[in-house]
């Protein structure tokens, strides 16, 4: 396969209601749309960084200028006999997976749709539905939670994950599970804490919770050991999760009993595979994480999570529940019994409803290898 060319687009869609993690309340979604050309086919990849730098040093504006600067020019024009050969192509490149991820995932749809298959049986998932759950951001106060709760259940979704703080913790999963004593239920903290916080966290083992994701530092690995020692309660891991490598060390160590995988973080689908069976091998289940895509990233998010170990559900939703309207038609629904079917068509398998990519756009460029030659 062989990309001619790279579109980028800087895209604005605002959300249906605000969302709030540990570190942020926010209303829109800035991000930025990968189109990759080539033997008269289309390939796209949604890129999930933001525009501040509070889940990942990497940014809207950081991911535009190494995607035009730095990936364009590796691999516009470059002949590779698979995708799979895109990440290691950039490895002079340090850092930037969710920048390289873009592109790597747009050239992966590209090649599913020359192959005219289905993205999930080029990357070798099974699955013909895959299990879904919600994340539920900080609200205003616990009766507002435990409604959003109530909504989400009504839906069908299988898991409920709520976002906490210091402050935003122990009440928040009490009221939850008074309320629904059985529901799968797990809390994030977006790394809010410290381990100087262990004993406050361990009242969390009271509640039946599936995981506790990302409690400590986004780098930390040695912390989240002590802590998970600490807890009855499995930790997963997230932002730490950055490389292959990292999850080897913290599976070792036994930081962690769970990880979330999210492709951008990682680097894109090859390198979310990679993870996937190293987990596999060492009896880790894993889930897909969410980062507010919409309906183009949302398909991709699908497409992965039909793979094996997938085995928890992931943070894959409706997508009504953020846009509305989505950039794609129809939507991605939600099932009464909480699953999501796997797109059957080529490559991602969704109608991208060019009007409406339109007016999202706030910038846009085209690289050909001209142009790449240029920017590098």
């Amino acid at each position: 396969m062989k990309i001619e060319r790279l579109e980028l687009r800087l895209l604005k869609l605002p959300l249906v209601s605000f969302f709030e993690t540990s570190f942020s309340r926010v209303y829109d979604k800035h991000f930025i749309l990968v189109r990759a050309d080539g033997g008269g086919a289309s390939g796209f990849g949604e890129c999930v960084t933001d525009v501040d730098p509070y889940y990942t040093a990497e940014t809207n504006e950081t991911a535009w200028h190494i995607i035009s600067s730095f990936v364009a020019p590796r691999v516009i024009g470059v002949e590779f006999a698979h995708p799979r050969e895109i990440f290691p192509a950039l490895k002079a490149i340090r850092g930037h997976n969710m920048a390289k991820a873009a592109v790597e995932m747009a050239a992966w749809d590209l090649f599913a749709r020359q192959q005219n298959a289905p993205l999930s049986r080029v990357l070798g998932g099974t699955r013909a539905r895959i299990a879904s759950g919600v994340s539920i951001g900080i609200q205003d106060s616990l009766d507002q939670l435990v409604a959003k709760v109530e909504k989400e259940l009504a839906a069908g979704y299988q898991r409920i994950k709520i976002k906490i703080k210091p402050g935003w913790d122990v009440d928040a999963a009490a009221a939850v599970r008074k309320r629904w004593p059985s529901t799968l239920l797990m809390v994030d903290a977006n790394a809010a804490y410290t381990i100087k916080d262990a004993d406050h966290l361990a009242r969390l083992d009271a509640f039946n919770l599936m995981m506790i994701e990302q409690p400590l530092d986004y780098d930390d690995v040695a912390d989240h050991v002590t802590l998970q020692r600490r807890l009855k309660t499995p930790i997963c891991l997230d932002e730490s999760i950055k490389t292959v490598r990292i999850a080897e060390q913290a599976i070792a160590a036994g930081a962690c009993r769970i990880i979330n995988i999210k492709p951008g973080r990682v680097g894109g689908f090859a390198e979310s595979i990679r993870l996937h069976d190293l987990c596999a091998s060492h009896g880790i289940p894993v889930w897909h994480g969410g980062m507010l895509e919409s309906g183009i990233g949302r398909a991709a998010n699908i497409h992965l999570a039909s793979l094996p170990n997938f085995s928890l559900p992931g943070d894959i939703a409706a997508s009504k529940r953020y846009f509305d309207p989505d950039l794609i038609d129809p939507p991605i629904e939600v099932a009464p019994d909480g699953t999501i079917g796997v797109p059957t068509g080529p490559g991602l398998g969704v109608t991208i409803v060019d009007a409406r990519v339109e007016r999202a756009t706030l910038r846009h460029v085209t690289l050909d290898a001209r142009a790449a030659a240029a920017a590098s």
